[in-house]
C-alpha cells in the first residue's frame, strides 16, 4: 500500500500521538498501575461535575432538548443558541465588539488549530510559502504535526530569567525576533503548555503590535486561560481585537470528552472556518455547547472558573511544587515558575541522559511524564536545553502525584550519579 505525502506525515511518529497513545492505553486499562503525570487530562472537579450532571439530567428528561441534543445537525458554525449567548457574554463582560458572526465552534481545539494553521501557512497561490511563527519555544506539543507541509513552523529561543528558590521564567526575546515575509500567522499559548508560563500583558501587546505591523493575525491559544477556564495564578488581562484569533475550549473547564473548541475572530475568518467545518465534519458536536449553555448565558462560567476551577488546580500545584523541592534537594534542578495551566516544567541542567531516556526509565517504573524534546518545533538550531526538560502534570490524584514525584526524583538522582 503506497501512501501519499499527507498519509505518510500523519501516520509517522508524532509527539502528540505518542502522548495520547500512552494516556489512552493507560486510562482504557483502568490505569491502576500507572501514575498519570504525562497527559493534559483535567482532574475531576466534584463541584463542577455536579453542575454539569444536573444539566445533563435536564437535557435527558426534556423531550425537545433531548431530540435536539442527539438528533439534529447544527450549522457548520456551531450550535446557534450557544454562539449567541457566548457573544453576549464576551460583549457584556469585556466590551468587545463580538457578534455571533465572530464565533464558531470546532470539534475540539486541536481540529480548530489544524484548520487555522493550514489556512494561514503552507504554499500560497502566488507561489510563496508561509509559516506559523511561534514567538518562543517550548510550545504546545500538539502544534508540531498539524502542518500539511514540511518546515511548517519557525520559532525562537526564549530569554531566560533566573529567579529565587530554583525557579526560572521564559520571556519572549523581542530583540531576536524577525517577523519576515515567510510568516503567515503568529501563535502563542497563554498559559503556555508545557511550562505554565503566562506571557505578560506587555508581551501580548507587543506581539499584537508586531502582528498588525506585518499584516498577519495573532492566534492566542487560551485553552487554559482567560476568560475561562481561568487556570492562571498571576495577573492576565483577557484581550481580543479584529486582528486577534482567540481560541478557547471547554476541555480544561472539565469537559474534555465533549470535544468543543471555540474560535473568536474576524467574520471572514469565521466564515472560512465554518466552510471547512462543513467539508470535514458536516457539523460540529452539539453536546458541549448544550451542556454549557446555561452557565455561559448567565455568566456563571466566569464565577466557576474563578471560584472552583482555579482554586482546585492552584492547591494541587502548590503541593506538587513543595514535594518537588523536597525530593529534588541536592540536585541541580530548576523549575519554571508555575503561573498557570496544570503542568510543571522541570529543567535538569547537564543531565547525563536525555529527557527521552529519562521518560523511558520513568515509564518502566509506571510513571508517565512527557519528554521535553517534543516541545520545540521550528527551532533552526539544536539546543541542549531541549533534552534537559520534562513536563509533569499534577492534575490527578494527590497521593499518586506525590508518589510519582518521589520516583521522578529517584531516577533523576540515579542519572546524575
Amino acid at each position: 500500500m503506497k501512501l501519499s505525502q499527507f498519509g505518510e506525515q500523519f501516520t509517522s511518529g508524532a509527539g502528540i500521538l505518542s502522548l495520547m497513545d500512552d494516556l489512552g492505553n493507560a486510562l482504557a486499562s483502568g490505569g491502576a498501575d500507572m501514575i498519570m503525570m504525562g497527559g493534559g487530562n483535567p482532574g475531576h472537579v466534584p463541584e463542577f461535575q455536579q453542575i454539569i450532571q444536573k444539566r445533563l439530567q435536564f437535557l435527558a428528561a426534556d423531550t425537545a432538548s433531548f431530540q435536539k441534543l442527539i438528533g439534529v445537525y447544527d450549522p457548520p458554525q456551531g450550535e446557534k443558541d450557544f454562539v449567541y449567548v457566548l457573544a453576549g457574554l464576551l460583549s457584556r463582560e469585556y466590551g468587545w465588539e463580538v457578534a455571533p458572526e465572530n464565533i464558531c465552534l470546532t470539534n475540539g481545539s486541536q481540529a480548530g488549530f489544524f484548520l487555522l494553521f493550514n489556512m494561514f501557512a503552507g504554499k500560497c497561490s502566488d507561489g510563496t510559502v508561509k509559516k506559523i511563527r511561534l514567538p518562543l519555544a517550548p510550545e504546545y506539543i500538539g502544534y508540531a504535526d498539524l502542518g500539511t507541509s514540511d518546515d511548517f513552523f519557525v520559532s525562537n529561543r526564549p530569554r531566560i530569567e533566573m529567579l529565587e528558590n530554583n525557579l526560572f521564567k521564559y520571556h519572549v526575546d523581542f530583540a531576536n525576533i524577525s517577523i519576515g515575509h515567510e510568516t503567515g500567522a503568529i501563535c502563542v499559548s497563554r498559559p503556555t503548555n508545557p511550562t505554565g508560563n503566562v506571557l505578560t500583558d506587555s508581551e501580548i501587546a507587543q506581539l499584537d503590535l508586531l502582528a498588525k505591523e506585518h499584516d498577519v493575525p495573532l492566534i492566542l491559544d487560551n485553552a487554559y486561560g482567560v476568560p475561562f477556564p481561568g487556570i492562571i495564578y498571576t495577573d492576565a488581562k483577557p484581550v481580543w481585537n479584529d486582528n486577534i484569533i482567540l481560541c478557547l475550549s471547554l476541555s480544561k473547564l472539565g469537559l474534555p470528552a465533549v470535544r468543543t473548541g471555540i474560535i473568536v475572530a474576524q467574520k471572514n475568518i469565521i466564515k472560512a472556518v465554518s466552510g471547512m467545518n462543513a467539508i470535514m465534519n458536516l457539523a460540529t458536536s452539539s453536546f458541549g455547547a448544550m451542556l454549557a449553555h446555561e452557565i455561559v448565558e448567565s455568566g456563571e462560567i466566569l464565577d466557576i472558573s474563578k471560584n472552583i476551577i482555579k482554586p482546585f488546580y492552584q492547591e494541587k500545584m502548590e503541593k506538587a511544587v513543595a514535594h518537588f523541592h523536597t525530593e529534588l534537594e541536592g540536585t541541580p534542578y530548576k523549575m519554571h515558575k508555575p503561573e498557570g495551566a496544570m503542568f510543571l516544567w522541570l529543567w535538569f541542567a547537564d543531565l547525563p541522559i536525555s529527557s527521552h531516556e529519562l521518560y523511558q526509565r520513568l515509564k518502566a517504573r509506571n510513571v508517565l511524564v512527557v519528554s521535553g524534546h517534543f516541545f520545540f518545533p521550528g527551532l533552526e538550531q539544536s539546543w541542549k536545553h531541549q533534552d534537559e526538560c520534562i513536563r509533569v502534570t499534577y492534575s490527578q490524584d494527590e497521593e499518586q502525584v506525590k508518589r510519582g514525584i518521589k520516583i521522578i526524583a529517584e531516577e533523576v538522582k540515579k542519572a546524575y550519579a
